[in-house]
């Protein structure tokens, strides 16, 4: 066995072990047992190893200013096309994990860093989410345009628009007619977006400067800032009735006019207690709310028995919607904590 560890170095455990036929678990077992502690089997360096000089002279050519953007790779073959090796791509790999240096070595675009939207709505008309969404057309490539703008407290939809190509112009008089149907005032309404090219127009922000509308965007690559919207189309092209392809523009504005109606009459929405958006947009919520606990409460009078967690409360309405609300910090944080 002593053999084996003494020579292992230059020639390694195993191709020793296979020609004196000896098990490695026991040359391992036996020489964990020399070492302190017994369970710590110090490797011992390969008699080809770099030296420090010569690891300090890799370092200093992958930190040089030519190769400081490089993958080790690229300096490799860089090298040999120069006729010159200085070690494999592997050992470059050791050579920076030794310095704490294996990371991105690449030259690449930083974004900057956004701030997360934080949007707010205590009733009607104070946020409205706005999306644009493709409708397949009647052959492969062909496509129509659906606008949307939703009232977020309401989950109403405020206003709509079915077109043959995206257009500022033509948002901006959506959004123009949709304000002024709503009666909305100047410094109430808060209009979030993502940042589609027609959406983040300079037309349409002047525009709504003008109007005294905030406009904010959802962050790059961040599909859950404007959450509304996107649950609003998932529910439209979820219907049964929604067809894989439309035939024709006519189609399509008929297939939504017959959607919207629905969705604001008749759809019991889960996040307005299942209430539909024109109950809450107009305010007859709370109204139909005290019905049903009316409701509730006789059936409770009947039949107390089967309501086990005592008498039934009706769903109530949210106090304020949220668009990324902010975290709580603190005692809040540990109340939430508790809670849950």
């Amino acid at each position: 066995m002593q053999t084996v560890i003494e020579h292992a170095p230059r020639f390694g455990i195993a191709p020793i072990c296979r020609a004196l036929g000896v098990p490695r678990s026991s040359v391992y077992r036996i020489e964990n047992e020399d070492q302190e502690g017994g369970n710590n089997r110090l490797r011992p360096k390969p008699e080809r190893a770099l030296s420090e000089e010569e690891k300090a002279q890799v370092l200093g050519i992958l930190n040089s200013d030519r190769f400081v953007d490089s993958a080790p790779g690229e300096v490799y073959a860089a090298l040999l096309d120069e006729g010159e090796y200085v070690c494999s791509v592997r050992t470059m790999y050791r050579v920076l994990e030794e310095h704490g240096e294996v990371k991105e070595r690449r030259d690449q675009l930083r974004h900057p860093e956004y701030k997360k939207p934080e949007l707010m709505a205590t009733g009607p008309n104070q946020l409205w989410s706005w999306d644009v969404t493709k409708l397949m057309g009647p052959v492969k490539w062909t496509y129509f345009y659906l606008c949307v703008i939703l009232d977020v407290f309401s989950r109403y939809v405020v206003g709509w628009m079915v077109s043959h190509r995206e257009s500022a112009a033509l948002y901006k008089r959506l959004l123009d007619e949709t304000i002024e149907k709503q009666g909305v005032p100047p410094g109430q309404l808060t209009v979030h977006g993502d940042r589609g090219p027609t959406i983040t127009a300079k037309q349409i922000a002047q525009f709504l400067g003008d109007l005294g509308v905030t406009k904010t965007h959802s962050r790059p690559y961040v599909s859950n800032d404007n959450p509304f919207s996107e649950s609003q189309f998932k529910t439209m092209k979820y219907r049964p009735e929604f067809p894989q392809r439309f035939g024709s523009i006519q189609d399509a504005l008929a297939f939504c006019r017959m959607f919207f109606a629905w969705y604001n009459t008749e759809h019991h929405h889960s996040g307005i207690a299942y209430l539909t958006p024109e109950q809450v947009h107009y305010g007859l919520g709370e109204q139909i709310i005290q019905a049903r606990q009316a409701v509730l409460d006789e059936a409770y009078i009947r039949h107390p028995e089967r309501f086990v967690n005592g008498p039934p409360q009706a769903l109530c309405l949210p106090e304020a919607v949220w668009i990324n609300p902010p975290e709580p910090s603190g005692k809040e944080a540990s109340r939430v904590l508790i809670a849950h």
